[in-house]
């Protein structure tokens, strides 16, 4: 249910409400608008009637059941779009389209600062770089753990960007958190209930990437989990499903833009690396996710990917992903946005 607020409701009337919420076994969660404050009530849907008495109490101007399943993530608890914000000067979902870039994985303290270097010069908001890595197999290159996340804190300092990074355990949030702006939950993570419900505690912006055979509701289900433990800021993350087709590495569901701003208002991205398995399709895939109305990009960028350690056939070249920042700046200004 929604507790819609009357314009001017004071603090203690708020409170008031959200005491009411809690003696009727439910958990209040305040969505602040433009004009007026909306408290949600999350809990057991088969009581939810008794939450009809709450109108009464002074302040209030409405209780609305809420018909999506997904309740915090759905527009009809927030009709505007949710702004999350990273460090001092990111902002998701706002005017501004952010650009991520950097390496799939930090491998040395050589690669991951040129790559900083590079990205910031060309125009990226943010370094992304994995410390912790998901592989298919067991002897792959798993990431640098600790080291590399010192070397990702490293390169920020250098350079001002802040830095997102993927938390595979549970175990590894709070060494993760020590280091990382933005903490990633990757695809094959999407339904790890366990890791989405400590990052909903965790007090850091969250990006959620949706899974390669995730459906945009269960990507919004997993969403959820974080909005409902309290973390308003979690940015959606499109990257590509798992088809029949072979030429790339993924299918990028760009449909999944515009249905994904119909349906939440939480912030879109798109990572077409990972959609596309091959660098030479990655710039094409970065104009049409502008296009189509995406907050963000994140891009794999490595200055040496015929000898990285993984997806290396996926990375653009410095001078390739400058080449492609400054067309992707045409193509915001056709959508309205910039960079």
């Amino acid at each position: 249910m929604i507790i819609v607020m009357e314009k001017g409701a004071t603090a203690r009337q708020v409170k008031a409400v959200k005491e009411r919420i809690r003696a009727l076994g439910y958990r209040p969660h305040v969505i602040r608008g433009e004009t007026r404050q909306v408290i949600g009530a999350v809990g057991d849907e088969r009581g939810k009637a008794k939450l009809q008495d709450l109108q009464s109490l002074p302040g209030v101007d409405s209780v609305v059941p809420i018909l999506k399943p997904y309740k915090l993530a759905s527009r009809e608890i927030k009709a505007e779009k949710s702004i999350v914000e990273v460090g001092k000067d990111v902002r998701f979902g706002g005017h501004k389209v952010v650009v991520i870039a950097g390496p799939c994985s930090v491998e040395s303290e050589e690669q991951i600062i040129e790559t900083a270097y590079a990205v910031k010069e060309a125009g990226a908001s943010m370094l992304r770089g994995g410390a912790f890595k998901p592989r298919t197999s067991p002897y792959s290159f798993q990431g640098m753990a600790e080291e590399g996340l010192k070397l990702l804190a490293k390169a920020r300092k250098r350079t001002g960007l802040p830095i997102v990074t993927e938390v595979l355990n549970p175990k590894d949030l709070p060494l993760v958190k020590k280091y990382a702006d933005m903490i990633q939950v990757g695809a094959r993570n999407i339904q790890n209930f366990s890791l989405l419900r400590l990052l909903g505690k965790a007090g850091h912006p969250v990006l959620l990437k949706r899974g390669m055979a995730t459906t945009i509701d269960e990507f919004l289900f997993s969403a959820e989990y974080i909005l409902s433990e309290g973390n308003d800021d979690v940015v959606l993350c499109e990257r590509g499903l798992r088809t029949f087709e072979t030429a790339t590495r993924n299918t990028l569901d760009l449909s999944a833009v515009p249905v994904l701003r119909q349906k939440t208002h939480l912030p879109v991205i798109v990572d077409p690396s990972h959609a596309a398995g091959l660098w030479s399709y990655v710039p094409a895939l970065s104009y049409a996710a502008v296009a189509a109305g995406a907050d963000g990009i994140m891009v794999e960028v490595h200055p040496h990917p015929e000898s990285a350690e993984s997806d290396g056939p996926q990375s653009l070249k410095p001078d390739v992903f400058a080449a492609m920042m400054e067309k992707l700046r045409a193509f915001a200004r056709v959508a309205d946005r910039d960079l």
